[in-house]
């Protein structure tokens, strides 16, 4: 479906320019009350993460969901996955997160959930949308405009919900963890969390000031938290991103350890103990060495688009429960709706605690491949999955891989960049040959590298 505003994950955008401007939040406010309010009340829930525009964006909601007949819940600096449980706990009919994630300060986004703490069916964006394009969009009956109030035990409540994932004869007495909480959304939540169930807890990225998110911290960087890690000689470390539904995890060694790993880890356990209801969804950039340690333990795996829009796709289709990427954004839905970075380091150190080994130990029969990705910039318009020169040198390098590597082709969705992706046993061969298909193309349409 064709979505004008709305993309895979929400709004997004810079902030200050179209759509991530007060007057658009406002009307996606009002627009959103309509179609889910009704004119008839409902409460939405609506968290932020630490960004200094969530100010300005949080204020423009709560006045257009009020003014569309829906009494807003403000939770204020919330994780994304706490808006999606809180959202189902008090039975609200929508949440709404204004988070863009691991992207700098100066981008923000706006993203729904439903009542169910799922993101919304293209059917009701795209009704969304249709108020939107409206020209003059009436207001809900003054007798009907929303009561707004603040949800102060919100993070009490979430801490509970987290902790609670965690096997109740375990504690994490004695174990000392580094938190690098991104400065965002989870900076008062995860400490907590992890202290209460008896952790020495150590923090970095937990001092927000609303341009720092994400800022050489978080998963998405993540060499500060190895570095913490060795320093204090901590037995793991924890690093989510600005909005807490992603985690990377580190070894004692320094080893990082990403997605496709902590999967690993969670889908053998829950194996196990006869918990994981059918097998493991990934996406096309999960590694090959997940996919073959799964298959070693008889677990199936199936490949869905990249993006956790897609994972959950797929898990619903095949009635699975465990899914992610290499990003670290994990969905269990034994646990949640949505990916949930404090959920997912709790059910690798419960597969730990069950097993009686650490984060190291519980990573052996994993090996994975080296990948090389080369982003190839189009100056002319070809299809690289037609032309046939392109195809003759990906099927020849394919042939050269056999089962031990893959390629992979994709086009970006943002921009006239094709990612030649390669995969296999031997980073220097695996380099060689993505540098030979990106070649091809080069020469095919008159393109460089990205």
């Amino acid at each position: 479906m064709n979505r004008k505003y709305f993309g895979t994950d929400g709004v997004r955008g810079r902030v200050g320019q179209f759509p991530i401007t007060p007057n658009f939040a406002v009307k996606l406010g009002l627009a959103a009350g309509k179609v889910l309010g009704k004119n008839k009340g409902g409460r939405v829930i609506i968290g932020k993460d630490t960004r200094l525009s969530g100010y300005m964006l949080e204020a423009a909601l709560e006045s257009g969901f009020s003014a569309g007949g829906m009494s807003p819940v403000m939770l204020g600096p919330m994780p994304t996955p706490a808006v999606a449980y809180l959202t189902r706990a008090f039975r609200a009919d929508l949440g709404v997160v204004i988070s863009a994630s691991h992207n700098p300060f100066y981008d923000n986004g706006i993203k729904f959930f439903s009542s169910q703490g799922t993101k919304l069916p293209d059917e009701v964006e795209l009704e969304i949308e249709k108020y939107l394009d409206m020209d003059d969009l009436e207001l809900a009956n003054a007798s009907d405009f929303g009561r707004a109030y603040r949800q102060e035990d919100a993070p009490g409540r979430y801490i509970e919900y987290c902790k609670s994932t965690f096997a109740s004869q375990f504690t994490l007495s004695g174990m000392k963890i580094v938190l690098d909480c991104a400065n965002g959304a989870t900076y008062h939540i995860a400490p907590l969390v992890f202290k209460e169930l008896g952790a020495d807890v150590i923090t970095i990225g937990d001092k927000p000031n609303g341009t720092n998110i994400n800022d050489g911290v978080g998963s998405t960087h993540p060499e500060a938290l190895v570095a913490k890690v060795l320093a204090t000689k901590a037995d793991l470390g924890i690093a989510f991103d600005g909005d807490g539904d992603r985690v990377l995890m580190c070894d004692r060694n320094g080893v990082l350890r990403d997605g496709d790993n902590l999967l690993y880890v969670i889908a053998k356990d829950t194996k196990k103990r006869g918990r994981l209801n059918g097998g493991v969804v990934g996406t096309l950039m999960t590694n090959l060495g997940l996919e073959l340690a799964l298959e070693r333990e008889q677990i199936p795996f199936t490949r869905a688009k990249v993006g956790d829009r897609y994972v959950m796709e797929k898990l619903l289709e095949n009635n699975w429960t465990l899914g992610g990427e290499n990003s670290g954004h994990i969905i269990s839905l034994n646990h949640a709706t949505t990916g949930d970075g404090i959920v997912s380091a709790l059910q690798v150190l419960k597969a730990c605690m069950y097993e009686g080994k650490s984060l190291e130990e519980m990573s052996e029969g994993l090996s994975m491949f080296p990948q090389d990705l080369i982003n190839v910039r189009l100056t002319a318009g070809i299809d690289v999955t037609t032309d046939e020169k392109v195809q003759a040198e990906v099927k020849a390098v394919e042939n050269e891989l056999g089962k031990k590597g893959r390629v992979l082709l994709r086009k970006s969705g943002t921009e006239p960049v094709v990612r030649v992706m390669v995969e296999g046993e031997d980073a220097a061969d695996v380099h060689t040959k993505a540098q030979r298909i990106a070649d091809v193309i080069i020469h095919q349409s008159g393109c460089e590298n990205a």
